[in-house]
């Protein structure tokens, strides 16, 4: 008899006793209909898994920053790709082809990557994220504002849908655990065991921190009653089923939060210019049915409406059905040639066939394909194939309500495109919409009606066609998600992904105090010039030394109308404000000539400079620059320059430093403030002796 399928909870393997074994469900093979594996949680404690999660996990994620979480995920996905060969072994039990595999396995890791990299790049080496600017708050400065995420107290338990068992649970974890929430995996039971390989796989590792991820695999019929505030459920599945969820009393009124990606009737517009003899045409074809095929339509992105001119609607149906012919061939993924397999179980094959039923009773006429079991297809498969209709009143209900999630999509027409912008919305909310056009102007007439209604929009055209990731496969940076019927959350976005798994509050302080808080130099917190304090100079000193608030406060520089007509002419920049007095004069924003603003950086630069060889590596950008104070001939210039934010880089032998750079005049006035990155080394560096 088949094992059953463990679980890994509180940081070691369990299974049931003895006794679950005459009630455990059974999975089996998508083309065969093999017995894969048994699967039950009878017995399992899952008040327990969650306590874990909230202290042991909490704990271990706690004591690493940002960055330190970012390298264990690039470590990760290194490990998952060496073993990936097993996972594409299973995952050709769920009904996936290598290329199927290839959208689940390889792009779980590719986000696990694209957060280790995002994390590192775009979060400070700490673990607090500064969120917008400082707001002032009074007169003096004394008392200002800012808003700050923290993670969440809790754990984020992530229930996942059949059609991605990899990468549905990777692009969740990913931002959790890099926000540093513990993550608990429940997957659906048909491909559970495919998320079982990839997280022994982890375990055995070793590069898990203890209490950091735990799978439940099964059924969790009173995981709800457990949840508190701090508690986040992130839901990928039907739409009923997530507003069964979504119900639960820890939802409404206990504070847990709730967020779902549910199915969509996602639609693809082929626009007025995109007739049958143009490449935006062709590309719509070659997309529509790699949409229909690829997972053999199980994804919550695939293409379910194709929206078409009229007069189009003949040629595309045409063109789709010679390419299916050429292209498509179904049966169990092992096969040599085949391109589509079956759907993940015997029960998915029998609801997709009441699905379109439903359709066609709804006036869509089955156009291409069959609702009988392909040719050759063994009687224990969940095969299907590709299924193309054709609804002659666009605006039915059902077409628009209506999923068979699998290869199976429908034809509208349309006379005009504020028609397609409403047969779009009458979806009721999508995760993605494409669009077919080379025309600007069909392509922001489009946008603007359908962009609300969608999470996702991409436009198909013959610049991008060979390089466009597609309509159905989100990317990490981007946002994943839609409103109303697709769920009204979202995931992914890169770093946006991250903060939905903490807490954005308001502080409010002094200046040293906010310092304090979120481990950034605010004006006005305490800055120690070198000269005074007695120190180094800041740029003689590595980030082992370095340390918020040093600082560097030079002598003025005095600018003269040479100085300026020097400048002017050694770079070409003989604006009429730098070189003609009257035409400067009559401008309402300078009292007469002035220096070029970015002569006064260049010499803020010489004014802080250590130029000897030292810790300070290389300066690599200015950001946030503003000229505020014109500076006239005769005026003088000084420069503060404070450290302001010390990341540490985990696997270099250096770190970024922000400076916060404020140049003034002789009065007292702010003439420009920036920031100043520099690569600074780690630790102190042996100076040259010479020859």
């Amino acid at each position: 008899m088949t094992e059953i399928l463990p679980s890994y909870v509180r940081d070691a393997w369990w299974t049931p006793g003895d006794d679950a074994a005459a009630s455990a469900a059974e999975v089996r093979d998508a083309s065969t209909g093999e017995v894969v594996a048994r699967v039950s949680t009878e017995g399992l404690d899952l008040a327990a898994v969650l306590e874990h999660a909230r202290t042991v996990g909490q704990k271990s994620l706690g004591e690493l920053s940002f960055h330190q979480r970012a390298v264990l995920l690039k470590q990760m996905a290194l490990v998952l790709t060496e073993r990936k060969a097993e996972l594409y072994e299973l995952s050709a039990r769920t009904g996936a082809t290598q290329r199927d595999s290839w959208v689940d396995i390889d792009g779980g890791i590719g986000v696990l990557f694209t957060y280790s990299s995002k994390g590192r790049r775009e979060m400070p080496n700490g673990k607090v994220l500064v969120d917008g600017p400082v707001e002032p708050l009074s007169k003096d400065g004394s008392f200002i504002g800012r808003h700050v995420y923290t993670r969440l107290p809790g754990v984020a338990v992530q229930i996942n849908a059949f059609n991605f068992p990899v990468w549905g649970s990777l692009e969740k974890f990913a931002p959790a655990f890099l926000a540093g929430v513990p993550t608990v995996v429940k997957p659906a039971t048909p491909t559970g065991y495919l998320t079982e390989a990839y997280v022994r796989i982890l375990v055995e590792s070793g590069l898990l921190p203890a209490g950091s991820l735990q799978l439940v695999s099964g059924s969790v019929p009173d995981l709800f009653d457990h949840l508190r505030l701090g508690d986040l459920v992130a839901f990928t599945g039907s739409a009923s089923t997530a507003e069964r969820l979504r119900a639960h009393d820890s939802v409404q009124t206990g504070g847990v939060r709730f967020s779902s990606e549910t199915d969509s009737i996602n639609a693809s517009v082929l626009g007025t210019d995109a007739t049958p003899e143009t490449p935006e045409f062709d590309a719509y074809v070659k997309q529509l049915v790699t949409e229909m095929t690829s997972k053999a339509g199980q994804k919550c992105t695939a293409i379910r409406r194709a929206i078409v001119p009229a007069a189009s609607v003949d040629a595309l149906v045409d063109a789709v059905r010679e390419r299916l012919a050429e292209r498509v061939v179904v049966g169990d993924p092992r096969q040599e040639g085949t391109t589509m397999g079956p759907l993940a179980s015997t029960g998915q094959r029998d609801e997709v066939l009441r699905q379109v039923r439903k359709l066609q009773d709804a006036g869509g006429e089955l156009v291409i394909g069959s609702t009988e079991a392909p040719a050759g297809a063994a009687a224990e498969g969940a095969f299907v194939e590709p299924m193309l209709l054709k609804f002659a009143d666009a605006t039915a209900p059902a077409v628009h309500e209506v999923e068979a999630f699998g290869p199976v999509a429908s034809v509208i027409a349309y006379d005009s495109i504020d028609q397609a912008v409403d047969l779009v919305a009458r979806g009721g909310g999508s995760l993605v919409t494409s669009v077919a056009t080379h025309d600007p102007e069909v392509a922001v007439a489009l946008a603007t009606g359908i962009a609300p209604m969608n999470g996702r929009l991409l436009f198909l055209d013959r610049d991008d066609a060979r390089s466009s990731t597609g309509h159905g496969s989100p990317v990490p940076h981007l946002v994943h998600g839609g409103p109303g019927r697709a769920g009204g959350a979202e995931e992914l976005g890169g770093i946006r992904a991250v903060k939905h798994f903490m807490q954005r509050t308001a502080i409010q302080g002094s200046p040293a105090m906010l310092t304090a808080l979120t481990g950034v130099w605010h004006s006005g917190a305490e800055a120690r010039p070198y000269q005074a304090a007695g120190q180094p100079h800041p740029f003689r000193k590595s980030l082992a030394d370095l340390r918020i608030g040093d600082q560097v406060a030079s002598e003025p520089r005095t600018v003269t109308l040479e100085d300026i007509e020097t400048f002017a002419n050694f770079t070409g920049d003989t604006f009429y404000a730098h070189m003609d007095e009257e035409a400067a004069a009559a401008n309402p924003f300078f009292p007469g000539r002035v220096a070029h603003g970015y002569l006064l950086v260049s010499w803020a630069a010489g004014l802080f400079v250590d130029a000897a060889p030292g810790p300070v590596l290389a300066n690599y950008g200015l950001e946030n620059l503003r000229f505020i104070t014109p500076v006239s001939p005769g005026d003088s210039i000084r420069v503060e320059l404070t450290a302001k934010e010390i990341s540490p880089r985990e696997t270099d032998e250096y770190g970024e430093v922000r400076w916060d750079a404020v140049l003034k005049n002789q009065d007292d006035e702010i003439v420009a403030t920036y920031d100043v990155l520099t690569l600074v080394a780690k630790e102190p560096t042996p100076v040259p002796q010479p020859a």
